[in-house]
């Protein structure tokens, strides 16, 4: 099994910033305009929403790959891959029903809408910038035909899709950008949208020491308190032990219908 780093860390003390100026000099001037960009902005924008809107446009025009959490186009490639690969591991099927949330880029939704029947993938962001970038990428794939739905949202109600219609809802670092407010008002509605048997898969920046956030951007929480989050909602919650060696940064959760 692939180990974890730092499961303890606080990010914001100041012996980490220190400690890690020291060990990654080279960094420091990209954070400290990340820095300065996350100050202009959250005075711009007092919503969440609002605001990490903002970030995605600016790190959008830069390079949606990028954006979406990927260092390389390879790496953009290979994160795709191993969120598709997990998935059908963990029994999606072509006649499934798939909302992926935070659909970005379509760094894993293009391999999906290949692989599900046609008008069976739909994909929300809150970024007018991503999706642009994500029609991009439908058309480069010649996806067309397979007749996907991008919708833009401001929230996570899903108050504008149907009562128990999806067979798997995904979020991949959604929740790893997004206060606790707006990931317990996920949990509130993703139940009613959920087929019979279906079920949702997220990722999130895990701690086994003091829950906290890095600028407005990053947070990082225990897996006991979105587990029982979920169980207010009257959901079921499994951390996927699997998951821990794929290799990937996050660590994921899997709900069901309790």
């Amino acid at each position: 099994m692939a180990t974890r780093k730092n499961l303890r860390v606080d990010r914001t003390s100041l012996t980490h910033k220190v400690g890690y100026a020291i060990r990654h000099p080279t960094r420091v001037a990209a954070y400290a305009r990340r820095a300065a960009r996350d100050r202009w902005l959250a005075h711009r924008h007092r919503d969440h929403v609002a605001y990490y809107r903002a970030v995605m446009a600016s790190d959008t025009a830069r390079d949606p790959e990028a954006a979406v959490g990927s260092q390389s186009h390879d790496r953009w490639l290979a994160l795709g891959e191993m969120q598709f690969g997990y998935l059908r591991e963990h029994g999606l099927s072509p006649r499934h029903r798939l909302l992926d949330i935070g659909c970005g880029n379509l760094r894993a939704g293009r391999l999906l809408i290949e692989y599900l029947d046609a008008g069976h993938y739909y994909g929300i962001d809150i970024s007018p910038d991503i999706l642009i970038a994500a029609k991009r990428t439908l058309a480069a794939q010649g996806l067309q035909p397979k007749l996907p739905y991008l919708t833009l949202t401001q929230d996570l109600t899903f108050d504008f899709l149907p009562d128990r219609h999806f067979d798997v809802v995904h979020a991949h670092s959604v929740f790893s950008h997004s206060p606790l407010e707006v990931i317990d008002e996920c949990l509130a509605h993703v139940g009613r949208i959920l087929a019979p048997g279906g079920w949702f898969d997220f990722t999130f920046d895990r701690t086994e020491g003091k829950e906290h956030q890095v600028l407005r951007e990053d947070f990082y929480y225990r897996t006991r308190t979105l587990v029982d989050l979920a169980a207010r909602h009257g959901l079921r919650a499994s951390f996927m032990e699997d998951w821990e060696r794929r290799g990937h940064g996050q660590s994921k959760i899997r709900v069901h219908v309790a």
